[in-house]
């Protein structure tokens, strides 16, 4: 049984143990990629360089500040819960999914403009990893969001509070790693040339 000093502290250890675990194996998985890609782009420096100037990246930096406020309003629900402050908690969560649905929508428009203009998957080998790399990361972006409703569900039911809030903060440390992963993407596809 965790003691309540413990859980004013933050989430039982099981949970903080089981998160960073899980996240080591994400940090695999998107370092891999990120290995390929600069071991790729160094042997192919024109192709990179060239397909890499057809990105947006007006979107791309849109889709940055959308992430990062996203990881605010994410702080903001557990530096609530953490003080009983069930409301905020509510609205700091429906604003990280309205922020996390805005991030979905601009990827989707320049996916969009990306296939009208010809550039697929298939394309070329940057445009292969780009797919790839962006997919996958939004991919993880959907599920944070659908753990999210799950969260805002509970919270409407008041099942968080100053002395159990480790879903939340389990949930907050995941949507922290998603944004950093793009804070990583965003620089390496868009804008290092």
């Amino acid at each position: 049984m965790t003691s309540s000093r413990e859980m004013h502290k933050g989430a039982p250890v099981p949970a903080r143990l089981g998160i960073w675990a899980f996240l080591a194996t994400e940090l695999l998985l998107f370092g891999g990629l990120f290995t390929v890609y600069v071991v790729f782009r160094l042997e192919y420096p024109e192709l990179f360089h060239r397909e890499h100037l057809k990105l947006d990246r007006v979107m791309g930096a849109l889709n940055t500040v959308l992430l990062l406020t996203s990881s605010l309003t994410m702080a903001v629900g557990i530096a609530a819960i953490r003080r009983g402050r069930q409301w905020v908690l509510q609205i700091s969560l429906l604003l990280t999914l309205a922020l996390a649905a805005g991030f979905l929508g601009i990827k989707y428009l320049e996916w969009s403009g990306d296939f009208r203009h010809g550039l697929f998957p298939e394309s070329n080998l940057f445009f292969g990893l780009y797919f790839m790399m962006t997919g996958l990361h939004g991919l993880h972006v959907v599920l944070g969001m659908l753990v999210m409703v799950w969260l805002l569900r509970r919270a409407r039911r008041g099942d968080f509070s100053d002395q159990y809030n480790t879903p939340v903060e389990v949930t907050g440390l995941y949507w922290h790693f998603v944004d950093l992963v793009w804070i990583y993407l965003f620089p390496l596809l868009y804008l290092i040339g």
